[in-house]
């Protein structure tokens, strides 16, 4: 029996299907069942079951697993927290970690196709690789300095050599920087200056005679101002799957189960069928889909039980996010608890 179920029957759980219908949301053909959590502490009152915040339980089954990391991808598993909780540490992933783009573009001579509104905010979503907690954010009507600004030069003219096109292209790579009273004492090490963090972004093609020739000025904001500040390309997670078979499902129907699954989730072990890799299932019901298994494969996700996925866009790494993610909300947390100090 699992730590769950044990202590639901502590507190006087009466109903057996109780603690499954609590903890998990069932998918079926028709729809799902369960989808929304039950968190008033006497919604179970009636059947003798306690259901109010518990601290020590809460740090007993609170949990977090990395699955897989690589500089700019993570995936990693949030056990023992409700859906609110991890929708608000997804948001400010995505709009409240500080990050710095082009802000300001200043046109000194254009003669592209592409107009300089356009020209402007295509440069304004180049991701920018810098640390910004080495930055300051840039007050209202203030003028540039060198502790909130990073200036940027992106000149290119296209032209044609001994029959050769040279600069056809535009690129990231072409964007200069431009250090500032003492920025480049900032930065001693030539790996850590800005810079735009691939080098082959097209910003836009060039024929013979065109130029582009710009400066661009970087200010430190965030996701929540303008998406080209947020640090991800994704940031999303989901239940984490639970997936049942009956014992009763073997021999060809168990073959027909394995292969109706476009995932391979299953796999034939003794003769029963087993999820062997229920983390790679998405819930796309092809094993439900026919009367006769939808009766013997149970489908479920676990209500508290998230994975999470983090996309980074490059300007910061992706467990640079998770930490900074993890400082916003203790900051919050703390506001919100002094609030409450001030009015008991």
């Amino acid at each position: 029996m699992s730590k769950k179920s044990s202590s639901s029957s502590k507190k006087g759980l009466s109903d057996p299907n109780l603690e499954d219908k609590r903890t998990k949301v069932t998918v079926g053909n028709a729809g799902l069942e369960n989808p929304r959590g039950t968190y008033y502490s006497g919604a179970y009152t009636s059947i003798g079951y306690d259901n109010s915040f518990n601290l020590q339980d809460f740090k007993d089954n609170f949990k977090v697993k990395i699955l897989s990391e690589k500089p700019y991808e993570l995936v990693f598993e949030m056990s023992g927290i409700d859906a609110p909780i991890a929708n608000a540490f997804r948001r400010i992933m995505i709009s409240e970690i500080p990050t710095m783009a082009i802000e300001k573009v200043y046109i000194i001579n254009n003669t592209s196709i592409l107009q300089d509104e356009v020209l402007a905010h295509r440069l304004g979503l180049i991701p920018i690789k810098v640390d910004p907690r080495k930055f300051n954010f840039k007050l209202p009507n203030k003028e540039y300095t060198a502790e909130d600004t990073l200036i940027f030069q992106l000149k290119v003219k296209c032209e044609k050599e001994d029959g050769k096109i040279i600069n056809a292209e535009a690129l990231s790579k072409h964007l200069t920087w431009m250090p500032t009273e003492d920025q480049e004492e900032m930065f001693p090490d030539v790996n850590d200056q800005p810079r735009p963090v691939e080098g082959d972004i097209p910003i836009m093609k060039l024929r013979p005679g065109q130029c582009i020739d710009v400066q661009c000025y970087c200010e430190k904001n965030i996701g929540r101002e303008h998406i080209k500040w947020s640090p991800v390309c994704t940031a999303s997670y989901r239940l984490l799957p639970v997936i049942t078979v009956d014992p009763s499902v073997t021999g060809d129907k168990a073959k027909e189960l394995v292969n109706k699954c476009p995932k391979k989730v299953f796999d034939i072990e003794d003769d029963q069928v087993v999820a062997a890799r229920p983390l790679d299932c998405t819930m796309c019901r092809e094993c439900i889909r026919e009367p006769e298994f939808e009766k013997t494969v149970k489908l479920q996700r676990v209500r508290d039980h998230f994975i999470f996925s983090i996309e980074s866009t490059g300007a910061l790494t992706s467990r640079e996010i998770f930490q900074e993610a993890l400082k916003i909300f203790i900051e919050k947390c703390n506001i919100v608890e002094e609030s409450l100090n001030k009015l008991l």
